[in-house]
């Protein structure tokens, strides 16, 4: 059984559940405070929903590049780990096979309970293995959705949304948002340099 290379399907969800912070920013506020209309009767931007694109935050976001980037390293590195390990097992089985024809009964015995000892060890060794590459992912997956849900509360309140939804083709309940509502380069350009800042 092969360590595959992890996917970052769960990330676009975790950006997904996103989508209300801003709600909850002041209940009291929200409930208490009338709408306000302009002249025109048009809904007024500190009443406005507004909408981020997760696919083109998790394509341009330079955080979730590196992270992608760092964990794929990783997981590609134990994939080759367990390889050389397998093949040195399987080059030992080899030998034996080889050999066993030659050897006496019990040094037989005595070879093949090590060998079978050497294969537990390696199944356990591959478990660990991608039980620790799957919980290094899940905790790289809260703290990425913890620095977009930080700036956007931040982001949402300065400019006075009340909600910031997500959209992601094919996989998601907007079914039409006016191009204007659209905030993901905004977004985007403020979370890199955010990044960048902490990369100092």
């Amino acid at each position: 059984m092969n360590i595959k290379t992890l996917q970052f399907g769960k990330v676009a969800a975790a950006v997904a559940l996103v989508s209300v912070m801003a709600a909850c920013q002041n209940k009291d506020t929200a409930t208490t405070t009338p709408a306000k209309t302009t002249e025109a009767g048009t809904v007024s931007t500190k009443d406005q929903i507004v909408y981020v694109n997760s696919d083109s935050l998790l394509t341009k976001y330079d955080y979730f590049k590196d992270l992608k980037t760092k964990l794929d390293g990783k997981a590609k590195s134990a994939e080759q780990d367990m390889g050389s390990k397998t093949q040195a097992f399987q080059r030992e089985v080899a030998q034996y096979q080889q050999q066993q024809q030659t050897m006496a009964a019990d040094q037989r015995a005595s070879t093949e309970q090590r060998l079978a000892r050497k294969q537990q060890e390696l199944q356990a060794y591959q478990q660990n293995a991608g039980a620790a590459l799957q919980n290094e992912q899940a905790t790289e997956q809260e703290k990425l959705y913890d620095k977009v849900a930080d700036y956007l509360k931040g982001y949402a309140k300065t400019k006075g949304y009340k909600m910031v939804l997500t959209y992601s083709k094919g996989n998601s309940a907007i079914l039409f948002a006016d191009e204007s509502l659209d905030i993901t380069s905004e977004v985007i350009k403020g979370l890199n340099e955010d990044y960048k800042s902490t990369k100092k």
